[in-house]
C-alpha cells in the first residue's frame, strides 16, 4: 500500500438550500479551487499499533525513493503522559513519534502485513532543545526517515535500520534511530509459549509508587518506580491498566515503559527535571509482567561541566534485560 493511498481527493460537500450536493469541478468556478485545500488528519491507528485514536501522532507520508521517506506528526501542546518539562517538548514524545513512524512505514511501504510483531531491539533519541519548545499551537514535525540493513524473506521485511531527521519549522531539531525485527503472528505465539513468561505464576500485585515530585510526576499513577532499601535501586512498577503505556493488552512490557522508568530513576537519582539531550537504549530480553524486574542505576563522572550522563539498566531473573544511557545537561 502506497501513501497515495491517503492523498486520494474526496469530493467536497456542500449545502444549496435544504438539498447537500457533492461540489466538484463541474459545480464550482474553475477559479473558485478545492473548497477544502488544507486538510489535515491522522493515519490509520493500526499502522502505528494503537487502539487509541488519540495516541496517534501522525499525519502523513511519503516514499521519496526506495529506502527514503518522509513522515510528518504532531505534537500536542499538553499531552496526558508525555507531559513537557522547562517548556520543552517531552523527548519521550520524539521517541514514540520515531517508534510509530518505523512502524507505519514497515507496513505501509516494507511489505509487512498487519498483525505482525515489531519488535525494537533498540532506540536511540537525540534532541535540540532550542527548536522543540513549545509555543502558541501544536508542534508540526517531519521525519526525514531512511532504511537501511533492510532484510526481506517472500517480499516481507523482516528487519532493518531506520535512521531520521526531525524537523521543525525547517530547523533541525533531532535525530532518532532504531533497529526492528519483524515477525508472523505465528512464530511469535511459538517463540513465546518455548521462551515466555512462566504462565504458573500468578499476576503481580501493583506496588507502591516512589512520590510523584520525585520523578517529576504529578499523579501517582504515572509513577513507574517502587522504592527499595537499595541506594539507586528501584522496582519497576507496572500497572496494565495505564491508558497510555498499555493502550492494549500486552504480554510482556513495553518498551516505552522502559525508557520512562530509565527517564524517572534519572531524576530520581539527580533531583532535577532538565529533559535529556540524549537517550541511547537497547532491549535485550522481553520483561514479564508476573516477575518482578528492578531498575539500577548509575551516575558517572561528567565528561564535560554542563553535561551528565547515567547508565540504567533493568534486571529480570539474574539477567540484564534493558541498557539505556541519558545524557543530559546540568541544571
Amino acid at each position: 500500500m502506497s501513501a497515495s493511498t491517503f492523498r486520494t481527493p474526496h469530493p467536497a460537500r456542500t449545502v444549496t438550500g435544504t438539498h447537500t450536493a457533492a461540489a466538484g469541478p463541474a459545480g464550482r468556478p474553475a477559479s473558485a479551487g478545492p473548497a477544502y485545500p488544507s486538510l489535515t488528519t491522522t493515519v490509520p491507528k493500526e499502522f502505528v499499533h494503537r487502539a487509541s485514536i488519540a495516541e496517534v501522532l501522525l499525519t502523513d507520508w511519503a516514499r521519496l525513493d526506495e529506502h527514503r521517506f518522509t513522515v510528518a506528526a504532531q505534537w500536542p501542546r499538553g499531552h496526558s503522559f508525555y507531559t513537557s518539562a522547562h517548556n520543552c517538548h517531552d523527548p519521550l514524545m520524539v521517541a514514540e513519534t520515531f517508534r510509530q513512524a518505523g512502524v507505519l512505514l514497515a507496513h505501509t511501504e516494507l511489505g509487512v502485513p498487519l498483525g505482525y510483531q515489531l519488535l525494537v531491539r533498540d532506540l536511540g533519541v537525540h534532541i535540540k532543545p532550542e527548536h522543540l519548545g513549545v509555543g502558541a499551537t501544536p508542534a508540526t514535525v517531519e521525519l526525514d526517515m531512511t532504511a537501511t540493513h533492510v532484510r526481506q524473506r517472500g517480499g516481507i521485511l523482516t528487519s532493518c535500520r531506520y535512521d531520521a531527521v526531525i524537523h521543525r519549522d525547517g530547523h533541525p531539531a533531532g535525530t532518532a534511530h532504531g533497529t526492528v525485527t519483524c515477525m508472523a503472528p505465528a512464530t511469535y505465539r511459538r517463540i513465546r509459549t518455548l521462551h515466555g513468561p512462566d504462565t504458573t505464576q500468578p499476576p503481580l500485585t501493583l506496588t507502591a509508587p516512589l512520590a510523584p515530585q520525585l520523578v517529576g510526576r504529578s499523579s501517582p499513577k504515572d509513577v513507574v518506580l517502587s522504592p527499595t532499601t537499595r541506594p539507586g535501586q528501584w522496582r519497576l512498577r507496572v500497572d496494565p491498566t495505564h491508558p497510555i503505556l498499555f493502550d492494549h493488552p500486552l504480554d510482556h512490557v513495553p518498551g516505552m515503559l522502559l525508557l520512562e522508568a530509565a527517564r524517572q530513576s534519572t531524576t530520581a537519582t539527580l533531583g532535577h527535571t532538565t529533559p535529556p539531550h540524549h537517550i541511547d537504549s537497547t532491549f535485550e530480553r522481553y520483561v514479564e509482567l508476573n516477575t518482578p524486574c528492578h531498575i539500577h542505576t548509575t551516575t558517572h563522572p561528567p565528561t564535560t561541566p554542563h553535561h551528565q550522563t547515567l547508565t540504567i539498566t533493568a534486571h529480570q531473573n539474574n539477567h540484564t534485560a534493558f541498557h539505556c544511557t541519558i545524557t543530559l545537561p546540568t541544571p
